[in-house]
This record gives structure tokens, C-alpha cells and sequence, in this order.
């Protein structure tokens, strides 16, 4: 069974607290691990990843690398050179070889996660939403802090109707600093 979640990363106009038309949005659908503890970690490392290389270039950009990221996570399950399969690790091109795919029913890779209009309605199945935000600021400026909110778990309105409505009805468990809601919803690894 799967956890699914919508992301919704966004950068404030500096202008307004409110959303507005400045605002930039961009969101995905994750189809797996989309309960807290996968979510944020997973944001944590892209972070991580994002600050030492300096590419974080906004919201449409952080949607982007984070489904990069989370698929070559996955990739592993597809690469195991342990199992009779024709992927290799050392030919990562053999993912795009359709032949190369016949054991595979539906590969997670590539229905994991899509992009979604902000302004259709939520599947209605996801079982967490979260709100990244990014901070308005120059590529070159020193990275800054995201700021994230957590639904309660299926805290929201779960229908097709506007995408906004469901973020705006959510009950959120969690809205502040990316570290603190790590430290304060993540499990410690036993």
C-alpha cells in the first residue's frame, strides 16, 4: 500500500504574507513514502544537496530536483546487479531501453511522482499535503532556511476540487523551520 503525498513548493512575492499572483508555485504528486518521516529527510538531503552545490533556483526548480533525487533513489531496485536482469549500474542507459523492462510490471521509476496544476483538484487519495517554501533570494546569495508545513494525517479535504481549498482547509501538525520539523517529527533510527 502506498503513502501517497502532494508537495506544494512555493516562494512568497516579497510584497504580501499572502498568496498572490507573484507568488510562484510549483507542485508534485508522490505516489510512495509520503508520510512525514520519508518526506522530510528526503527534503533535508535535497537541501543539503542544493546548499553545497548553490543550485536551489526556486520553486520550479526544487520540485524538479526533488523528483530527480527521490527517482535515483530508486534506482537501485531496478540496477541489482544480484538479480537476472539486463540493467546494469554501470550502463544507468539501459533504464531507457523499453526491452530491458519486460520483468518490471509498472516500474516505480517512472509513475512515482507527477506534476500537478496547482489549480486542478488533489487526486483524493493522498494521505499528507506539505508546503515547502523557499526563501526570496539571489542563486548567489548564502543559503537560507526552508520553511515547511505538514498536514495531520488526512487532516484535509480529500475531493477533486481546487487544489488551493484542500491546502487552505488542512489541519497542519507542523509549520516552521525544515530542521526543527525533522527533529520534531522524525523517529530516531533504533
Amino acid at each position: 500500500m502506498s503513502t501517497r503525498s502532494q508537495l506544494r513548493f512555493v516562494q512568497r512575492s516579497e510584497t504580501t504574507d499572502e498568496q498572490s499572483e507573484a507568488d510562484q508555485v510549483a507542485q508534485i504528486y508522490r505516489h510512495s513514502d509520503g508520510y512525514p518521516d520519508s518526506v522530510l529527510r528526503d527534503l533535508v538531503q535535497l537541501k543539503q544537496l542544493l546548499d553545497e552545490t548553490r543550485t536551489e533556483r526556486g520553486p520550479a526548480y526544487a520540485a524538479a530536483q526533488f523528483m530527480f533525487v527521490d527517482t535515483l533513489s530508486t534506482m537501485t531496485l531496478y540496477v541489482d546487479e544480484g538479480r537476472d536482469r539486463s540493467i546494469h549500474a554501470d550502463e544507468p542507459s539501459d533504464l531507457l531501453e523499453p526491452a530491458n523492462m519486460e520483468h518490471l510490471d509498472q516500474p516505480l521509476f517512472l509513475l512515482g511522482h507527477g506534476v500537478e496544476n496547482p489549480a486542478d483538484g488533489i487526486h483524493g487519495d493522498e494521505e499528507y499535503l506539505y508546503v515547502v517554501e523557499l526563501p526570496t533570494r539571489s542563486p548567489f546569495d548564502e543559503p537560507a532556511e526552508w520553511a515547511v508545513k505538514v498536514s495531520g494525517h488526512s487532516a484535509f479535504p480529500r475531493w477533486d476540487g481546487p487544489t488551493d481549498e484542500a491546502f487552505e482547509r488542512a489541519s497542519w501538525q507542523f509549520s516552521g523551520p525544515l530542521e526543527q520539523a525533522l527533529e520534531e517529527l522524525v523517529a530516531e533510527p533504533a
